[in-house]
């Protein structure tokens, strides 16, 4: 794993860009692959107004309690169905937030509980220009600091707000995080989590000493 620090201040500031062994690159063995979205031959007739659509939700199960995310798909689409994807191949299953910045944010979805990082899929489009926020109990996507388009499985939890992630301008030290989602369920869960003992790996600082492990995901809504 490589590390790359970032100037922005903060512990959480650094750990957002720390890049993850294999994350933000290309392949697909084991990994899943996003459905292509519909196209225009589905639009509805002028004369009928489509249901309202119910936003989708993801219960993680972890070792340390139930927290619910609710997916924000109109916002940002591509990054939803790419979350999705990894839920529905059971990917998360197993994985760990290998790394905890105290009451600043969790991070998630890249390893195992040994620090074994899965194969995934084709990074996405950064979504972040949605200018939805990086606020407290908001979920963004985990990307390379030198590359906007770089997102594939990690995910974070802020547990603050944390608006130097947000998007200020189309270039890789202002494009930002993409947020997809925030916590409607479990929010004393991530606080928890957010509040556990950490300590310093060879290449992976604020692990927690004991694994914080997600046993599932799964779609409810």
């Amino acid at each position: 794993m490589r590390a790359y620090y970032s100037p922005i201040a903060g512990l959480f500031a650094v750990a957002i860009l720390l890049t993850f062994g294999g994350c933000g690159k290309s392949g697909t063995d084991g990994a899943p692959t996003p459905a292509s979205i519909p196209g225009k031959d589905n639009q509805t007739s002028p004369d009928k107004v489509p249901a309202p659509q119910t936003p989708p939700e993801v219960v993680l199960d972890t070792s340390m309690g139930s927290i619910t995310i609710r997916l924000n798909a109109e916002k940002s689409p591509k990054t939803v169905e790419n979350f999705l994807a990894y839920v529905k191949s059971r990917f998360y299953d197993g994985t760990i937030f290998h790394q905890v910045y105290k009451n600043q944010g969790i991070i998630g979805g890249a390893y195992t509980e040994e620090m074994t990082a899965k194969p995934v899929g084709v990074p996405i489009r950064n979504e972040a220009h949605n200018r939805l926020k990086n606020e407290r109990y908001t979920v963004a996507m985990l990307r390379e600091p030198d590359n906007c388009d770089s997102a594939t499985s990690a995910f974070f939890i802020n547990a603050a707000d944390n608006p130097a992630f947000d998007h200020t301008a189309r270039t890789p030290e202002g494009y930002g995080y993409c947020v997809f989602g925030e916590v409607v369920q479990g929010k004393e869960i991530v606080d928890r989590i957010a509040n556990v003992e950490v300590h310093d790996l060879e290449n992976t600082p604020c692990t927690p000493v004991t694994p914080v492990v997600i046993k599932s995901a799964k779609k409810i809504k």
